[in-house]
C-alpha cells in the first residue's frame, strides 16, 4: 500500500478532565462536527487512558468522560456519522502503543515539551505514562490509519512523532503500512485566551471562574462574564493589525469571529472604532445565542448516562471494526504469530 492509497480518515481525541469550556467548543468541538460534513470518516475519542497518566479520582473520570461526550453530541456531532467512543473500551490503542514504545527512541521522548512542561523539576516522580504518552497518542491515530488530525498548536509536536514513528516503521520493515499524519490547525479562535488575561490560555485551572466561559454556563451567567471581560480603555481600531499589541481586544474579537463564522477582517469592518460599551453587548449576546442550547441539551444528556454509555459502546464497535484488522496486519508484518484465521 503506497501513501498515495490512503483513504482520508480523521482522528482526534480529548483528555475528560472536566469543566468543558469556550476554548474547548471553538478549538475543538465546534470543528470536530463541521468536519462531518466534508465527507471525510471521522473518528473523536474521549482518551481517558491518556487521562490517567497523572491521578484521577475514579468518580470523577467517569463523570467527566460522560460530560465530554454530552459536549460532543450538544456541539452537533452526530454518532450516527461520525465514530464517538472513549479509548479504554477499545485495546488495539494499548496494542498498538506498545509496538511504538519499542520503535519510538528515548531521545524522541526526552525532547517532548510537554513532558517538561507537566512534570516540571518532578520528573523523577512523573509517571511512566507520562512520559510515554506521545506513543500512544501515535497509536492513537495510526490504529486507524488516521490521515488528518485537528489539534491545537501545543500539540503540533505530538504529530510529527506520530508522523516519525510512522516512518521508522515502514523503514524498518520495508513497507509503507501506516500514512504520515498531518496536523488540522485552523479557525481564528485555535487558542482562545483567558477573559481576565489576553495573555494567558482559557484553562480550567484557572482559579477564577470569571477567567472562562464554561459550557455548563446558563445565559445570564455567560452575559455576565464577557461584561466583565478584561479591556483596555481604547475603542476597537479600525483594522485588524491594530490589535497586535492589545491582547485583551483581540481575544474578545476572535472569539465574536469564530462563534460568528466570521474572519477577523470582517468583524473589524463591523465593529472597528466602537467602544467595548458597544462590542461587547454584542459579543454577550452572540454568545448566548450560540452557547445557550448547548449547556441545555449538555444537561439534559447527563440525565440519561445509560443513553451516552450506550452510544459510546456502538462507537467503540465501530472502531474496533477498523482497528482490529490494521493491529493484525502489524503483528503480521513484525513477524508476531497468531492463531489461523485470526
Amino acid at each position: 500500500m503506497s501513501e498515495a492509497a490512503f483513504t482520508p480518515r480523521v482522528f482526534s481525541g480529548i483528555q475528560p478532565s472536566g469543566n468543558l469550556h469556550l476554548g474547548n467548543y471553538l478549538g475543538a468541538l465546534k470543528r470536530f462536527a463541521e468536519a462531518q460534513d466534508r465527507g471525510v470518516e471521522t473518528l473523536y475519542c474521549m482518551v481517558d487512558l491518556h487521562a490517567v497518566t497523572v491521578w484521577q479520582e475514579p468518580a470523577d473520570l467517569r463523570r467527566a468522560t460522560r460530560e465530554l461526550a454530552a459536549g460532543f453530541i450538544a456541539s452537533g456531532l452526530d454518532p450516527a456519522r461520525s465514530i464517538l467512543f472513549n479509548q479504554s473500551q477499545v485495546a488495539e490503542h494499548s496494542q498498538l502503543a506498545w509496538v511504538f514504545n519499542c520503535v519510538a527512541r528515548m531521545g524522541w521522548m526526552q525532547r517532548m515539551t510537554q513532558f517538561k512542561d507537566k512534570a516540571g523539576k518532578n520528573a523523577q516522580n512523573a509517571s511512566l505514562g507520562l512520559f510515554a504518552y506521545p506513543a500512544l497518542m501515535a497509536a492513537d491515530i495510526l490504529v486507524y490509519h488516521g490521515t488528518h488530525v485537528p489539534v491545537g498548536e501545543d500539540q503540533k509536536q505530538h504529530i510529527e512523532l506520530s508522523r516519525d514513528i510512522a516512518a521508522k516503521f515502514n523503514h524498518d520493515y520495508g513497507v509503507e503500512f501506516f500514512p504520515l499524519p498531518e496536523p488540522v490547525i485552523e479557525g481564528a479562535a485555535t487558542r482562545v485566551m483567558s477573559l481576565r488575561d489576553g495573555t494567558r490560555k482559557m484553562s480550567k485551572s484557572d482559579p477564577s471562574d470569571m477567567s472562562r466561559i464554561n459550557l455548563t454556563d446558563d445565559a445570564e451567567t455567560i452575559a455576565r462574564k464577557i461584561r466583565k471581560a478584561k479591556t483596555d480603555p481604547e475603542p476597537l481600531p479600525s483594522e485588524a493589525e491594530g490589535l497586535e499589541d492589545r491582547p485583551e481586544a483581540r481575544n474578545l474579537v476572535n472569539i465574536y469571529a469564530a462563534l460568528a463564522d466570521m474572519s477577523v477582517e470582517q468583524v473589524m469592518a463591523e465593529a472597528g472604532g466602537q467602544p467595548f460599551s458597544v462590542f461587547k453587548p454584542r459579543l454577550a449576546d452572540l454568545a448566548v445565542d450560540r452557547l445557550t442550547p448547548i449547556s441545555i441539551e449538555m444537561k439534559r444528556l447527563m440525565h440519561d448516562e445509560a443513553e451516552i454509555d450506550r452510544i459510546l459502546a456502538d462507537g467503540a464497535g465501530r472502531a474496533r471494526a477498523i482497528a482490529a484488522p490494521i493491529l493484525r496486519r502489524t503483528y503480521d508484518i513484525m513477524g508476531m504469530v497468531s492463531a489461523p484465521g485470526g
